[in-house]
């Protein structure tokens, strides 16, 4: 058995022709890779059943609520099932993941709630086919919502390609209740149906269902949950053949109780990609009814356009392989089409040959408050609803080429802000890899605000240095320490792993939280895991 590798526009009876374009391809495009053609079909795989069990041990204790130590002892399990050579089932039964790296912690000083990315292992396998459903601010399914506040008991996934043109993905979790706040258990499904069309475009379906079980309304005194909470949607992407024309359609539907109309979302953008000139067009609408309780929709109620345009230079010599402009201005308009915010952003690009890059960029911003709003995020007084916001600002980012052993990056920024306030803000990231066994990081962000009283001249600083060392191929060590000026909080994440089998491990995750003034201890936690990896 044997395959031929065949390039893209190969045929039997004529020969590749290669020209002046040729060398600023985009490797990592599906545009421009060949076929693997194989001589004979692989055989099938045979069964191949994979269990995963754990036990866990740990001691927790809060000392902000001057609780006693709380006891850890856990224990549950894992399967994988392939299905086909290209489909997958995934069971877990009270899953754990104490020995997931914490989150990058940001300065806040945005209006709206953040995003940060899912690092569960078992939402991340194949997980693409929910999460890409939508745009980075409209996500109808957004993992981390299950089992953000509440213990996953168990769960499902069957993931994967039935043939050549078609890709689904079926996942169902259940979680349990938490009697302090009334929560009730919820079941969470979700499904994905993909199909391929033309050459390398596709069009995708997903379904979302939160549902509370046995549970009519909130206990007395306690939060009330909806019953059900529902989503579902369409959205066709585009991708040409030359990789000129790329794009995306989106169109969702929420149902929830007493929702009421307007629960509608339509997004779209259209890409033009060529050798000097990327232009583009992007616009949503998202319903002031629209709820995705298994999402991330930060805003709702709007209405987006986006144009955009990119003017790329090719120098014959010199360090730099390509410069140019990037323009791009973004409007925000309520359902009656008045506007509420701008952003209008002109940056000149560098991209040097040693794959360094950098920029230089000004921007006006334009905000009118929906909801009364404090600059800085900090507790203090807020301004009004209503009140409008005009500045001007500057910047300007460098990032070195990633293969040194020394990498850096730099950011800044300075100019106006809510109230006719300034802000500074310069955020640098430097790296070290002692080649092949330790790598040191450290990160740092500094923002400066100026403004009236009450708030004053407010300085946050935000520090997060890490190492990673690789003793053996078996032994790891990961610790990780951010001070959070703003959360006025110190963090630490300490992780020994020892894989003493293939794909089964034994970690160690220490954890703590302090006051940073006047220092103190918050909460901390150690826990032992042990998993084992069994194929059958």
């Amino acid at each position: 058995m044997g395959y031929q590798f065949q390039p893209p526009g190969y045929s039997c009876c004529r020969k590749i022709k290669l020209d002046a374009n040729t060398k600023t391809i985009p490797t990592a495009s599906l545009a421009y890779t060949g076929t693997l053609v194989w001589d004979q079909a692989p055989p099938d795989v045979g069964t191949n059943i994979s269990v995963i069990p754990y036990v866990l041990g740990g001691v927790s204790k809060n000392y902000e609520g001057k609780t006693p130590n709380v006891y850890r002892k856990d224990i549950g399990v894992d399967a994988k099932i392939a299905v086909s050579s290209a489909m997958n089932l995934d069971l877990t039964v009270n899953p754990d993941f104490s020995q997931v790296e914490v989150d990058r912690q940001v300065t806040n000083l945005d209006r709206f709630e953040l995003f940060f990315p899912e690092r569960r292992q078992f939402f991340l396998e194949n997980g693409d086919h929910f999460s890409n459903f939508g745009y980075s601010n409209i996500r109808p399914f957004f993992s981390r919502r299950i089992g953000l506040n509440a213990p996953i008991r168990f769960g499902a996934r069957l993931s994967g390609k039935l043939n050549k043109d078609w890709r689904m993905g079926v996942m169902n979790m259940q979680t349990g209740a938490v009697d302090s706040v009334g929560l009730p258990a919820q079941n969470f499904t979700v499904m994905a149906l993909q199909r391929r069309v033309f050459s390398r475009s596709n069009f995708g379906f997903l379904f979302i269902n939160k549902q509370s079980l046995n549970y009519d309304g909130a206990d007395s005194g306690k939060q009330t949950f909806s019953q059900y909470n529902r989503n579902f949607g369409f959205e066709y992407n585009l991708a040409s053949s030359n990789n000129v024309w790329t794009g995306k359609a989106l169109l969702l539907k929420s149902f929830s109780p007493g929702g009421g109309g307007n629960n509608w979302v339509h997004a779209a953008n259209l890409q033009y990609n060529s050798r000097h000139l990327i232009l583009g067009w992007q616009h949503e609408y998202v319903g002031k009814g629209y709820s995705a309780e298994v999402g991330y929709v930060p805003r709702k109620n709007y209405i987006k356009l986006n144009p955009q345009a990119q003017y790329l230079a090719f120098p014959k010599g010199g360090p730099l392989v390509s410069h140019g402009f990037k323009l791009s201005s973004t409007y925000y308009f309520n359902s009656s089409m008045r506007q509420t915010d701008n952003e209008t952003f002109l940056a000149y690009l560098l991209n040097f040959r040693n794959q360094a890059s950098g920029d230089i960029w000004v921007a006006h911003d334009y905000v009118e408050l929906l909801n009364p709003f404090d600059p800085t995020n900090s507790g203090k007084d807020t301004l009004a609803t209503g009140s409008k916001h005009r500045w001007n600002a500057f910047g300007a980012d460098l990032i070195s080429k990633p293969q040194r052993h020394f990498t850096y990056s730099l950011s800044t920024r300075y100019g106006g802000y809510y109230a006719n306030g300034t802000r500074l803000n310069i955020t640098t990231e430097f790296g070290y890899r002692f080649q092949p066994f330790v790598n040191i990081a450290l990160s740092t962000s500094y923002n400066y605000i100026h403004l009236p009283k009450p708030w004053g001249n407010v300085n946050f600083w935000l520090v997060g240095p890490r190492v990673d060392v690789t003793f053996t191929n078996k032994l790891f060590f990961t610790t990780f320490f951010q001070y959070n000026d703003q959360q006025k909080n110190m963090n630490l994440n300490t992780r020994f792993q020892w894989r003493y089998r293939p794909a089964s491990d034994l970690y160690i995750v220490y954890t703590d939280n302090y006051y940073a003034a006047p220092f103190g201890i918050r909460n901390r936690a150690l826990v032992l895991k042990f998993t084992y990896w069994w194929n059958g």
